[in-house]
Order: C-alpha cells, then sequence, then structure tokens
C-alpha cells in the first residue's frame, strides 16, 4: 500500500500544477467560453456561473477541469467531473453538458483535447497492456487525474506560448497523452473500442456510416449487415453505447446538419429538410421544435442575436467541444464532425 506521507505530496504536486495550467487557461479566455487553439485538436473553456443541463456533441475526446466542475449527462447516466476526474468519450453522440461549480471570481476552466483512435490502435499493437478489468459497455467514462497524464498536457498547453513550434512538438506530445491514457484506469474502454469485432469497435463502424449517409433512408438490417451484427444485437449494443436507436441517432444528424445550413449557408427550413434527406417540411419542423425547442426560422434567428450579443444565451448550443453558445453558434461544423460537450 501506498503510505499517505507519499499520497499528500503528489496531491500538493498535482495541484500546484492544476494553478499553473488554470493561470494559463484564464489569461486565454477572458471575455469567452470557448477558445479555440493554435494546436488544432485542443479547446479551452472558461464558465463563470453554475447551468442547468446545455445539449452538446460529444467526439472521441478527454475533458479536464482545472478548476470547478461539471458533468455530462448521458441517458440515465451522469458523470461528474472535476480536479481530481477527468472525462474520456469513445464515441460520436449526443449528451447534455452542466457546469456545477464556477462564479465569476472562481470560474470553471479546462480544457478539451481530440483523441486519435488510429494512434491508439497503433500504441496498443505495440505495448502489452497490463488488465485492469472489463469495461462496462459505456460510452463515455470518469478516468482519476494523475500527474503523469497531467505533465505532458500541460506541455501541449504551455506550446501556445510558443506557436513556432506547435506544428513540430505537438504530434509528439498528444501521442504521448494517448499513451498516458493507456496506462490509466480507462485503458480497458480505449482497448475495448479499437479492438477488432469488438461490439464496441462494431457500433462505432455503424456510427462512421451513419455519418456518412445520413441522407439516405436507413434500412437497419442493411446497416446491421454492413457491421456484421444481427439486428437485435445492433439494436441492444447501440442503445447501450449511446442511449438512442440507430433511426433516433440518423434523425439527430440529419437535424443538426439541417440547423448548420440554415446558420451557415442561409437555407430556408425547407430547402434545408430535403437536403438532409426529409421528404416532408412540416415533419421535419416538427422534430427540430422537439430537439432543440423552438420552430427553425426561431431558433436560428435566436442564434444569430445571440451570437451578436443581442440575444440571451440559449438553453441548449449548437454544435461545439462543449455546450458553447453566442460567438460559437456560427463556428458549427457538419454532421461528418462532431464535437466534444
Amino acid at each position: 500500500m501506498t503510505d499517505q506521507t507519499e499520497i499528500e505530496p503528489r496531491r500538493a504536486a498535482l495541484r500546484a500544477r492544476q494553478a499553473e495550467l488554470s493561470k494559463l487557461i484564464a489569461d486565454r479566455t477572458v471575455g469567452t467560453e470557448d477558445r479555440r487553439t493554435a494546436v488544432p485538436n485542443l479547446m479551452l473553456f472558461r464558465r463563470e456561473a453554475v447551468t442547468g443541463p446545455c445539449r452538446c456533441r460529444l467526439e472521441p475526446s478527454i475533458v479536464l477541469v482545472t478548476q470547478g466542475a461539471k458533468q455530462l449527462l448521458i441517458g440515465e447516466s451522469a458523470l461528474v467531473y472535476d480536479n481530481e476526474r477527468f472525462l474520456l468519450a469513445s464515441l460520436d453522440l449526443p449528451g447534455s453538458s452542466q457546469v456545477l461549480e464556477a462564479s465569476p471570481e472562481v470560474p470553471c476552466l479546462g480544457l478539451a483535447l481530440k483523441l486519435d483512435l488510429r494512434v491508439i490502435a497503433e500504441l496498443i499493437a505495440q505495448m502489452r497492456l497490463p488488465r485492469k478489468g472489463r469495461a462496462d459497455g459505456a460510452s463515455a467514462a470518469i478516468g482519476t487525474l494523475t500527474s503523469d497524464l497531467l505533465e505532458p498536457i500541460g506541455r501541449l498547453l504551455a506550446l501556445l506560448r510558443e506557436p513556432e513550434a506547435i506544428a513540430f512538438l505537438a504530434p509528439a506530445i498528444e501521442r504521448e497523452i494517448h499513451y498516458r491514457l493507456l496506462q490509466s484506469d480507462l485503458a480497458p474502454r480505449l482497448l475495448q473500442i479499437v479492438s477488432v469485432g469488438s461490439p464496441s469497435q462494431r457500433i462505432a463502424r455503424a456510427i462512421d456510416w451513419l455519418k456518412a449517409n445520413y441522407g439516405r433512408r436507413l434500412r437497419v438490417d442493411e446497416l446491421a449487415d454492413h457491421v456484421q451484427m444481427s439486428p437485435s444485437s445492433l439494436h441492444q449494443h447501440f442503445r447501450q453505447l449511446t442511449a438512442m436507436s440507430p433511426l433516433q441517432y440518423q434523425k439527430w444528424l440529419r437535424l443538426n446538419e439541417a440547423r448548420r445550413l440554415m446558420l451557415n449557408e442561409s437555407c430556408d427550413a425547407a430547402s434545408a429538410a430535403y437536403r438532409v434527406g426529409y421528404d416532408s417540411p412540416s415533419q421535419f419542423s416538427r422534430e427540430y421544435g422537439r430537439l432543440f425547442g423552438l420552430p427553425p426560422k426561431r431558433d436560428v434567428d435566436n442564434m444569430r442575436k445571440n451570437a451578436l450579443g443581442e440575444g440571451p444565451r440559449p438553453a441548449d448550443g449548437p454544435a461545439g467541444w462543449d455546450d458553447a453558445a453566442g460567438s460559437a453558434a456560427l463556428r458549427t461544423t457538419g454532421a461528418g464532425s462532431i464535437h466534444l460537450g
């Protein structure tokens, strides 16, 4: 067993490192909630108030809070993360993000880093992983933050002070972060998601197919054949991992892509509906209102006003690495690019 006299110095060192990172993040997020960085896969966030659940879009990523606390809601699961625990998302899916601890004086600060599952698979092939137990099959989980993981993340953040070095040093540091994740208590989950033939890996392939073909009429038996599962097994594992059926997931993709088309390409609601695969604009408007809380035109008008600082923050933000709203509304990306919350 580790002696308490060893634990306390480690904890103190971890807190000191987090304080440094919080200072760096705070300096770079003044006056904004979400800040993209010169490191392509890295985003910083700042929240100055506790919030209710806000819709967000997830992709394979880790999210760290260096100050404050947040939680992610997926289906019936609530995943709390703070300065002792980090969030890992291993699939592309919707969720709701909520700020639990934040104030203007002590804001909730943190970062999101996209993961490359190809790098994970490559590292797994090169190393022998200790068996640390089986993953429970969920698509997101909470891991214990350690100095070994935080140290390379700190070096990646420090590169923001040397933008000319990012292209040369960031890839190696990100690879090291992937390695440290495979040494963490969430290694079994990463192993499961990239293991060829595992249910999680087959569902990841099904999600990739849906993202590429969201405009086509969905036939679940054909999708099941594509990923070499029975229809019943596909439904069971898809719902276990995403809290949705394949049809619900496709509908979610369509509606988010339609929202992007109306925001960024000035499409009207009917044109956006047809472009994403709807046959009926009235059905599109009904389903859009159920997901986003407002009819299409009112929702898009509100987001545009909010982006210009002329309206209230909406209850559910558009696509972003977090529950981004405001200026992030006009940075929405397409259904093929799903970001973290």
